[in-house]
């Protein structure tokens, strides 16, 4: 399957590879959103022995209520969004995770629990996992993960990882590192959702720390957990040239999945009229499974973006071992 995307029939990539300014819409608590074209696309599914992941930013996913306190300002970040923009949302976002077609779905910008289960409500019992790595700040925007399949185990890092710095202090991941090990129509699968630091009042030494402690977290579980499929995705705030992604990926390990894509075709961002890959998902070399010749793709609509966000959404096939 090579890189493509079906929104109103077959839309070619070379006509969403602009530099324009991402179409995304304002919720400013008020109205409902416009709508986007997330729901016609329809992407494969993969056949039996394949594990489809796929890792989404769906951009601050707030509920009704205000935490911080704070809310409807034009420096405020937490949006309070009425009972019919939050419905509106709801149907948006959960449309773009639907036709992402994915067995496990790493989401990042999640508020809170009960935003993930209205989200999981909507897509008809396709996910019964639903895990929420929450920081318990008010307004935080977390990590979550949706998945079919049997939950065996969680684990979370944030609070137990002490992430050196360079002036000999620690500090601690930005967002939760949150892994789940399931098992999917009878095979092992080891999941890690990360969100780092973001370039937004940026601190490159934390996102560099966050990335040399996720490498060796997640070698570590491939070591423990050599027969199971073990994934690392989310938003990583960085591109491949960076130092946090060469870090990241050290002398080997993990495996860049969108790195198979043509140069200059595994973007998930727009800025300034540029674009950037800063959404990502690896496999560990070290333990089972492979890639699905040409099942890598980076899932945009005509804006560049998906479901809403100013994120695209990138998707991965691996083959599981049987």
């Amino acid at each position: 399957m090579r890189l493509f995307l079906l929104t109103l029939g077959l839309f070619a990539l070379s006509g969403c590879l602009h530099g324009g300014a991402p179409v995304v819409p304002d919720f400013d608590g008020g109205g409902a959103p416009e709508p986007d074209s997330s729901s016609l696309v329809d992407l494969t599914v993969a056949e039996a022995g394949v594990v489809t992941v796929a890792t989404f930013n769906v951009r601050r996913y707030f509920d009704m209520i205000c935490h911080s306190g704070q809310c409807g300002g034009a420096d405020d970040f937490e949006l309070q969004l009425s009972p019919e923009a939050f419905e509106a949302r709801t149907q948006q976002v959960a449309s773009a995770i639907d036709a992402l077609k994915a067995d496990v779905v790493l989401l990042q910008e999640i508020e809170n629990q009960y935003g993930l289960g209205v989200l999981a409500g909507r897509l008809d019992e396709q996910f019964p996992i639903q895990v929420m790595g929450e920081t318990h700040f008010p307004a935080s925007l977390d990590v979550a993960i949706l998945s079919r399949g049997t939950l065996v185990e969680t684990r979370t890092h944030r609070s137990t990882t002490d992430l050196p710095l360079s002036d000999g202090s620690t500090t601690k991941f930005s967002r939760e590192l949150l892994e789940l090990h399931l098992e999917i129509d009878g095979a092992p699968v080891v999941v890690f959702n990360a969100h780092f630091k973001s370039k937004s009042d940026d601190d490159p030494e934390r996102r560099l720390a966050e990335a040399k402690a996720t490498r060796q977290i997640v070698l570590a579980t491939a070591t423990e957990r050599p027969e199971a499929v073990v994934v690392l995705g989310g938003d990583l705030n960085d591109t491949p040239s960076s130092q946090t992604l060469m870090a990241l990926e050290g002398d080997g390990g993990l495996d860049r999945l969108a790195s198979r894509l043509p140069v200059g075709q595994d973007w998930t961002y727009l800025w300034g009229g540029g674009s950037q890959a800063l959404d990502h998902l690896y496999l560990a070399t070290g333990a089972s499974g492979a890639p699905v010749d040409e099942g890598v793709l980076i899932v945009r609509d005509e804006s560049g973006t998906w479901g809403g966000s100013d994120h695209a959404a990138v998707r991965a096939q691996l083959r599981a071992p049987q």
